[in-house]
């Protein structure tokens, strides 16, 4: 009389335990969150981004306070930065003349974006991002002004070239005295400088502009949400360095290269000849090489990254050596197949540029092969977004691992314990002049 009511219950709950265990037990899809470890791992553990982190920068107090110091009633002069290069690298002379200004007490007028050839380049400061967000967001830190008064319109501003200084360079001493006598002067930052002896409310000015001021115009950020839209997701935004002016400034030299690879590192070496011989070697184990898309594979693998995952491939055009790659990571994608084909020929090289980091600054991951001036901007951004899941592949440690020896199962062991070091502690995801060390 007992046993027949006990059946069906004795069923139900083996049939919610064992469908408990097949939920328990099922990957999830989110390859960022429990991800799913390829076959034949070296590790046979999870992804390098479940490691537990000891170390998080996030924007120092002086920087999210540095409005509160008020301007000066009166300003010593305009002053104007002329940027040159590719996108990023006028970035990142656009944060640091902002920061000078203020040091200065100078009036910022709209910077000045020079025209490349060698960067197919030709759009300005306004064509890229947004002129009245910069203006409003830098207030209280430093005036911005779209017009110059009357009685200097007209003028050329006075060049103060300090591009090519280094070392301790001190602005006030050397180009204070040019803005009081001319009112009006333009310069580009010098290639090193030590930040660290601004005053804070001079360094707080450079990192608003530098991660807080700068918005795309809306017709460009338009354009990188599509193509942010049309990436699958969750995926991982990967800037992978292998063109051929790249390797030939590089001055590396690489074996197993296809015929064609090597004609057009050849093409575009000029008077930039490899390094042979024992300093070939020394300059590698400098980490001064860029990593080959095969190389890249195997450092993913060490990483536990899933083959099947979602790869957004944040590129300039010409990238080499590709094949092998796409064999093995088989998800990858590029702006030249997601965007309009007409579109896309019309864009010029800050404008590819643009979308790239914006893309990777909201991506689930972002992996830098390489630690150039878009990796530090994108690496900040992602930092002040709280965006974590950002690491730079170690060439150094390739290249020492590589001549000891070390192959297959062991060096990516070996690679693992590398990076997993480097993300416990978030080396290189931040620039310090403008974020802290918290401990978790």
């Amino acid at each position: 009389m007992i046993a027949s009511p006990m059946k069906p219950l004795f069923v139900f709950v083996l049939t919610f335990s064992l469908l408990l265990v097949v939920i328990i037990l099922s990957p999830s899809p989110h390859f960022l969150q429990i991800p799913p470890v390829p076959s034949g791992s070296p590790l046979g553990g999870s992804v390098i981004w479940s490691v537990k982190r000891t170390m998080e920068w996030r924007p120092c107090k002086w920087w999210l306070e540095g409005h509160l110091t008020p301007l000066p009633a009166k300003t010593n002069g305009y002053i104007r930065v002329d940027c040159y290069g590719g996108l990023n690298q006028m970035r990142r002379d656009l944060c640091d003349g902002v920061g000078i200004g203020r040091l200065l007490n100078a009036t910022l007028v709209l910077p000045k974006f020079e025209v490349a050839a060698y960067w197919n380049e030709s759009s300005g400061f306004a064509d890229v991002f947004d002129v009245d967000y910069f203006i409003q967001k830098m207030s209280g830190f430093i005036q911005v002004v779209k017009e110059l008064p009357k009685d200097i319109a007209s003028k050329e501003p006075f060049r103060v070239d300090c591009s090519k200084r280094k070392g301790q360079f001190d602005y006030i001493e050397s180009v204070l005295p040019s803005l009081l006598e001319h009112h009006y002067i333009s310069f580009t930052p010098a290639m090193s400088q030590r930040r660290d002896r601004y005053p804070q409310y001079a360094k707080a000015t450079l990192c608003q502009a530098c991660y807080a001021a700068l918005r795309l115009t809306s017709s460009l950020e338009q354009k990188a949400i599509e193509l942010f839209d049309a990436i699958p997701k969750p995926f991982l935004s990967l800037h992978l360095r292998f063109e051929p002016d790249m390797v030939a400034y590089s001055q590396c030299e690489y074996t197993s290269l296809s015929p064609s690879s090597v004609a057009a590192i050849e093409a575009a070496r000029v008077d930039r000849k490899p390094w042979t011989g024992e300093l070939a070697q020394i300059w590698r184990k400098r980490g001064k090489c860029p990593l080959t898309p095969n190389e890249t594979v195997l450092m993913l693998q060490s990483l536990n990254i899933p083959t099947n995952t979602n790869i957004y491939l944040a590129a300039g055009d010409g990238l080499m050596e590709m094949e092998g790659f796409t064999s093995v990571y088989t998800n990858v994608y590029s702006k030249s197949a997601l965007l309009n084909q007409e579109d896309f020929t019309r864009m010029h090289g800050n404008t590819k540029a643009a979308l790239d980091y914006h893309v990777s600054i909201n991506s689930d991951a972002y992996v830098a092969t390489y630690f150039g001036n878009m990796d530090k901007i994108v690496a900040a951004m992602r930092t002040y977004k709280q965006m974590h899941n950002t690491l730079f592949l170690s060439r150094k440690a390739f290249a020492e691992l590589t001549s000891e020896g070390l192959e297959g199962s062991e060096l990516k062991n070996a690679l693992w314990e590398v990076h997993k070091n480097d993300f416990t502690i978030g080396r290189g995801f931040a620039l310090p002049d403008c974020f802290c060390e918290f401990e978790l």
